[in-house]
């Protein structure tokens, strides 16, 4: 047997360099990502499907009152008579498409206005950026529930104001961004090849700048939940009797001495799919800009 060759080690097979993941374990997903994973792809066929799956989620039974888990009601009943897990799933209908609203309005509105800043500069960028200074002095919460407030609450009123308190973010992000591909030499190419702002800005120095507002986008998402679960809970969200996530908890807050699991796991709900949105964007953040570097 050959001294030097490792009787344990195939000696065709070259080893990653040190300090090098081999790609077996780059596409390994993190445990803590997975969990998330399931999270978010159990509230998305929720939010989907929820007329299909619990079609009877707000009937109610006012022989059967409020109770805890038994059978036929893994979580219980409200005071209502409706069973807290239906209404569960079925408040995700009303709790995922909002907040999705805001984080792909935010979005839209962040990087349009954040490639015209960056690209452009001078009193457009001032301007901009003077907007985005005065949305991040005011309390997004705060500030939608005076205007729900004053002009009667609505949910898609909610989303709105949202999405404009919230495009700061993304604005700056992007903004930042082009600032930093701005001068690089393949924006410079196409300048003399006397092509469009508009399609330098969309075509070229946009792709390059997206990974950026990616993880934006999910904490965007995350903080539109908790604000429209909030909005709901003081009653300027959705209407009264709407299964929804914030809705449900206030009306059972009340009763967590018969059945704790009625204002616990709207609470729970809301929390669990927060923090899988911030894992699962900072992941996906982290792999983008490592691939950016790698190339």
């Amino acid at each position: 047997m050959n001294p030097g060759v490792n009787p344990g080690v195939d000696p065709g097979v070259n080893p990653p360099p040190a300090g090098r993941r081999s790609p077996t374990a780059r596409r390994r997903v993190p445990v803590l990502v997975a969990v998330a994973l399931v999270v978010l792809a159990a509230v998305g066929v929720a939010a989907a499907f929820a007329p299909w799956l619990v079609p009877d989620a707000t009937a109610q039974d006012l022989m059967t009152g409020i109770g805890g888990p038994a059978p036929g009601h893994p979580l219980g009943t409200d005071d209502l008579g409706r069973d807290v897990l239906k209404l569960l799933v079925a408040g995700a209908r009303t709790a995922v498409p909002g907040a999705l609203a805001v984080a792909a309005g935010s979005l839209l509105i962040g990087n349009l206005v954040g490639l015209v800043a960056g690209y452009f500069g001078g009193w457009v960028d001032t301007l901009a950026m003077r907007w985005a200074d005065l949305m991040f002095s005011l309390p997004a919460l705060l500030v939608a529930i005076v205007v729900a407030g004053v002009l009667g609450g609505g949910y898609g009123l909610a989303v709105a104001v949202l999405v404009v308190l919230f495009a700061p973010t993304d604005t700056r992000a992007v903004r930042g961004a082009v600032l930093e591909q701005r001068h690089r030499p393949y924006v410079e190419a196409a300048l003399l090849k006397n092509l469009s702002s508009w399609r330098i800005m969309t075509r070229h120095i946009w792709p390059n700048v997206a990974p950026v507002t990616l993880a934006a986008a999910f904490v965007n998402f995350a903080y539109a939940l908790v604000s429209l679960s909030s909005l709901s809970f003081l009653g300027l969200g959705v209407p009264a009797g709407s299964p929804d996530w914030g809705r449900t908890l206030a009306d059972n807050r009340s009763q967590l001495l018969a059945n704790p699991w009625a204002a616990i796991a709207p609470g729970l709900a809301i929390i669990a799919t927060a923090a899988a949105l911030n894992v699962v964007g900072d992941w996906l953040h982290e792999r983008v800009d490592r691939r950016g570097r790698a190339r």
